[in-house]
This record gives C-alpha cells, structure tokens and sequence, in this order.
C-alpha cells in the first residue's frame, strides 16, 4: 500500500501547481481549433456522419498543429497533434471512397428512398441486395407476360419498379401489381427452398414495366450468409401478400349482395352456411395466391 500511496503522490504532488496563471490568452488558431473539436464532435452516425465528422476534427488537429508550431514552439505538441490530422484525414478519404462506390441508377436510389431507407437500411446493405440481382432492371413491355398460367416456373422473386401489371386466372382478372410490389410474392412464400413449382396466374404488363429480378437460389444464398437481409425480405414479402389478399377481397362477393371479408370469416359463414370453412386472414396471409384465386373463381361459378 505503501509504495501504491508514493505512487500516486509523485505523479500527482511531483509538479509544480500553477501559482500565477497566465493573463493573455491563447491566439486565434487555438480557439478555431476548439470550436472546430466541439462542432465536430456533434456529427451523427452514418456515412455522410462519419464525414462531417473526420473532417471537422481533422481541421481541429491540424489548426493545434499550426498553434504548436508557431506559438508555443512544442515539438512532441505539434508531433501528436499532426499525426492525428493525418489519420483523420485517411479515414475521411475512406469514408468518402465508400460513399462513392455505393452510387446506383436512378431507379435503385429511388427504390432505395422509397422502401428501404425509411425502414433504417444502410447503404451498405441495400448494396448487397442490389449485387445479388446483378444491379439489373428488367423491361416488360406492353402486353407481354412476366409469367403464363401452368407453364411458368417459379425460379425468381421480382418487384416493380414502374409499371403495372395486370393478374388474372383462366382469363379472369383478380387484380392489379403496382410499383413497389412484387410480382411473385405468394408464389415465393408457397415454396419452400428445396421445392419447384410452376404459376398458377398470368401475369401481363398492362404498360411498358420495369422490374428488378432476383434469382431464387442466388437469393437464399444471400439469406444464409445475411440473417438480417433474411428477416427484411420476410417482413416485406409478408406485407405484399397481404396487400394483394386484400384487392382480391374487394372483388369478391357472396350472395345476396353481401360482400365478404377476409377480416371477418366467421360472417362469411354465417351468411352462407352452405360453403366451406374459411382459413382465418393470418393464415391466408402466408399462403399462396394459389389458394385465394380458388375463391375468386368459386364466387364467378356462384355468378
């Protein structure tokens, strides 16, 4: 204890304490340099973040390398202080390396400000998601199919990018597939990784449509290597079947002019006793769209 106590005198008692302080205060380069510090220091996260913030900061070490050197003559003041600015200065030519390899078409940065990066995606990661698609974006033109009823092989997850494609089943239509959707959602989630499976829809473009393709097993690959790109693709592909079972429910009606919906199955059964038992809308969601084109056609048979 003894020889900790001598210790911590020395390093604490061993220098001289400041009896006279000094009056004149320090130059102008001193105080930009502070003000540079506190305004750096107040950056935030991200990749332009991290570029307000080296270089704010590296102004700041470079500002006390010249204070140092021309006003109070410090060798190992000035050494410390410019090393600094130096590796500010590379992280900052990195950061900005890494902001510029991340640029796409314009159709991926709109894809990227309307549905991903309000839902947090860095760019980084959205990177890798346009990579497995090869940063390609299909056209579809007028009238031609994406996909043939019974002929088609499920082989792709793709979303529209503009457009708008028009779904139907035996030539009757369900419903529409607009930008920001995508195209094949119920197929993907009716299938699993090991399983083939063929369109049980005809998808036609209604107009001149674009569309960003990913390759199935190219796709889960991606998934296996990325969790998180993984549970993100889940959540939207979830949220899409549901938006397409829902235009389907506005199509569909019972008889007797009573329109069902897929929110309250048991009214449905209730009003039509005679029909079969409705799945209730959590399971429909993660179905295929298979299983709800079945309702629109026994509602046309009814007709």
């Amino acid at each position: 204890m003894g020889e900790n106590e001598s210790f911590w005198e020395s390093l604490i008692y061993a220098h001289p304490t400041c009896v006279a302080w000094k009056q004149e205060p320090e130059g102008s380069i001193y105080h930009l340099a502070s003000i540079l510090f506190v305004v750096g220091f107040m950056g935030g996260s991200g990749f332009f973040g991290l570029m307000y913030v080296f270089s704010l900061l590296g102004l700041g070490f470079l500002c006390s390398s010249v204070w140092a050197w021309l006003d109070i003559c410090a060798a190992d003041i000035f050494s410390w202080n410019f090393v600094l600015f130096v590796i500010c200065f590379i992280q900052f030519i990195y950061v900005t390396y890494q902001v510029r390899s991340v640029s796409f078409e314009k159709e991926f940065q709109e894809l990227y400000s309307s549905l991903f990066q309000p839902l947090g995606i860095s760019l980084t990661v959205f990177r890798k998601i346009v990579l497995c698609c090869d940063a390609e974006v299909v056209t579809l033109e007028k009238e031609h199919c994406y996909a043939m009823q019974g002929k088609t092989p499920i082989d792709k997850l793709s979303m529209l990018v503009s457009g708008r494609i028009r779904v139907t089943v035996d030539g009757e239509f369900l419903h529409y597939i607009f930008p920001l959707q995508f195209l094949d959602s119920p197929e993907w989630d009716s299938l699993r990784p090991t399983e083939e499976g063929i369109f049980q829809v005809t998808l036609t473009a209604e107009t001149d449509c674009r569309y960003v393709a990913w390759r199935r097993k190219k796709l889960y690959l991606l998934f296996a290597k990325h969790r998180f790109i993984s549970r993100l693709f889940s959540i939207l592909i979830g949220s899409d079947i549901a938006d397409k079972l829902y235009a389907l429910n506005d199509r569909v009606h019972v008889g007797k002019g009573l329109r069902y919906d897929i929110r309250l199955p048991n009214f449905y059964q209730v009003a039509v006793p005679g029909t079969p038992k409705v799945q209730p809308a959590e399971q429909l969601v993660s179905n295929s769209r298979q299983k709800f084109t079945n309702i629109a056609n026994c509602d046309s048979s009814k007709k």
